[in-house]
């Protein structure tokens, strides 16, 4: 048996309230040119292959972080890995959560249009002011897939797919959280189908076993080639990605309880998925990864999701919740963490200049444009 890291259980300390401010209006972002991010069922194979394509231009491009400092870094793609790992202390189970994952989002579907060709960039009324749009970055919609995660177009191992399971490998165990025992996958091994088949992977492994979160653990940014892992989990996925925990996320009261919905379920229920954790944990080892786990390919559509959930309940209270906060910069929270405020800067590395928590409350406003389906 596997232990869950104690990063499953949020400690909530301590609250900043929501925060109000006017309502930002930008007259150059509405319906006619707003970017779309669709379900991935909802594209046509052509659209997801040249999803899939960018992806793996991206690791054909050559990396911005210096080798020296980070040798594990050996592409374009490996840069938003190392970025993810570097910040992780701080973005993970914070007030840094929701709002630094938006825009590393937003980066990365911006890397994809102006580094690789991904779509087109729709038209700004002043590009030294406001962010650049890309068009048709997808999210995974779980509650769609959940029953049968082998047969939904995300993972059905088809060319236009973000390819599937794993190899079956034998020694893969169950994980112990709390009272909850999550049975294996049907994987464990190795990746042999679809886009993504025999990726080399060269950041990471990290351990699940932490019990310290003061650095950032062995191996950092070695160079550790090895292969892209994946086990899938109907169990998770129905149990922790479901229609009913997505109802009462977006039904959270206010912004404390959409936190604790989105990481615990039952709400305030120690060692157990909500369906953040939910979505890592029911593909396998490597979205599982806590530091490394933009390695999958479907980390970004995971947190589309994410992003698209929150999105639509800050917009069904704009008063209350747009600018609501909770948490310090700091994860799990711990006892004299500094709050975050809509001014605390958040930091990007390679990626991008700092940005305020401000700059990423909201998809249409702040500088974004972009919408869900």
């Amino acid at each position: 048996m596997v232990a869950f890291s104690s990063l499953l259980v949020a400690l909530w300390v301590g609250s900043v309230g929501a925060s109000l401010l006017p309502d930002l209006e930008f007259e150059w972002c509405g319906p006619n040119n707003q970017a779309t991010r669709k379900e991935w069922g909802e594209l046509t194979s052509a659209e997801r292959i040249e999803y899939t394509d960018a992806v793996l231009c991206m690791q054909k491009q050559p990396q911005r972080l210096p080798r020296e400092e980070f040798p594990g870094v050996r592409n374009r793609f490996d840069d938003f890995v190392a970025t993810h790992i570097n910040y992780t202390l701080n973005i993970h189970y914070s007030g840094l959560f929701l709002p630094w994952h938006r825009h590393f989002l937003w980066l990365w579907e911006t890397a994809l249009q102006d580094e690789c060709g991904y779509n087109g960039q729709l038209p700004l009324v002043n590009p030294s002011v406001y962010f650049s749009q890309t068009d048709n970055i997808s999210y995974w919609n779980w509650p769609y897939w959940a029953n049968n995660l082998a047969a939904s177009p995300l993972f059905d191992c088809s060319a236009s797919s973000l390819s599937g399971d794993g190899e079956y490998n034998p020694e893969e165990q169950s994980i112990q959280g709390g009272s909850v025992t999550l049975p294996r996958g049907t994987g464990g091994g190795c990746v042999r189908c679809g886009p993504f088949k025999d990726m080399e992977l060269h950041l990471g492994p990290f351990s699940r076993a932490l019990t310290s979160f003061t650095e950032i653990p062995a191996p950092a940014f070695d160079y550790n080639p090895h292969c892209f892992n994946r086990s899938l989990n109907n169990f998770v996925s129905t149990n922790y990605n479901n229609e009913t925990i997505v109802d009462r996320l977006l039904a959270s009261t206010d912004i404390i309880d959409f936190q604790t919905v989105m990481n615990h379920w039952p709400p305030n229920a120690e060692g157990v998925l909500g369906v953040h954790g939910g979505g890592h944990f029911s593909i396998g080892v490597t979205l599982q990864d806590l530091f490394a786990s933009p390695q999958d390919p479907a980390f970004m559509l995971h947190h589309g999701m994410i992003d698209r959930l929150w999105g639509q309940w800050q917009t069904r209270d704009e008063r209350r919740r747009r600018f609501a906060l909770n948490g310090t910069s700091t994860i799990l929270d711990p006892p004299g963490g500094i709050p975050v405020t809509l001014d605390t800067e958040m930091q990007f590395g390679v990626l991008d200049r700092p940005r305020s928590i401000r700059d990423s409350m909201d998809p249409t406003g702040g500088g974004y444009c972009y919408s869900y389906t």
